[in-house]
């Protein structure tokens, strides 16, 4: 009999809470990530039309939609490389969609849904908090809604989503302790004019 899975945030609950309400950060741990590498464009749209998400041709963007797979995110990661992100019990299913939908296409569907945590951060200084160790611009004017990133915050890999209302990241599970502590330390001075 296997245990439960701890989601690598699990012991951070309540010293994240403490942010709140300058930065409310809510871990969602074990989500579908399916990593796609493909160039063909018919391929591509095939991926798409098969999720029911186009997929985004703008660099630095992602696309979202719902349909039978529920919300599901496509990320743009590079010219031929896109991070399809889903509920947690979907990953077999949308890979094997995906696969079916590459055909014989050159190109690859990996499974990398245990590599990182997804962490959802809100509030009135997100953007305050994140510029203190992320070297992206993220006023609105420079990162609107739907811009999707590669960077580093606080020396640490990332994947930076620009939600409406909110900002997401993703990080490698072995990173996500040093992160949530790096988030609470750049949260301090906030906390007390909130």
């Amino acid at each position: 009999m296997t245990a439960d899975p701890t989601s690598p945030l699990a012991a951070w609950t309540d010293r994240l809470a403490a942010l709140a309400p300058a930065l409310t950060v809510t871990e969602r741990p074990f989500r579908s990530q399916l990593t796609v590498r493909v160039s063909d464009p018919s391929a591509i749209a095939a991926m798409g039309s098969a999720l029911g998400v186009v997929f985004p041709s703008v660099p630095c963007t992602f696309t979202t939609g719902a349909g039978q797979f529920g919300h599901v995110e496509v990320l743009w990661l590079g010219p031929d490389e896109f991070l399809v992100v889903a509920s947690p019990d979907l990953q077999v299913t949308i890979e094997e969609v995906l696969r079916g939908a590459l055909g014989t296409v050159r190109g690859s569907v990996v499974d990398t849904s245990a590599q990182r945590t997804t962490v959802v951060l809100e509030g009135p200084h997100v953007r305050d908090v994140l510029a203190h160790g992320c070297s992206v611009d993220l006023h609105p004017s420079a990162a609107p809604v739907g811009t999707c990133v590669q960077t580093l915050l606080a020396r640490t890999g990332i994947i930076l989503q620009v939600n409406d209302g909110s900002v997401t990241l993703l990080v490698r599970s072995s990173f996500a302790e040093y992160l949530a502590a790096w988030l609470s330390d750049a949260c301090v001075e906030y906390l007390a004019v909130s």
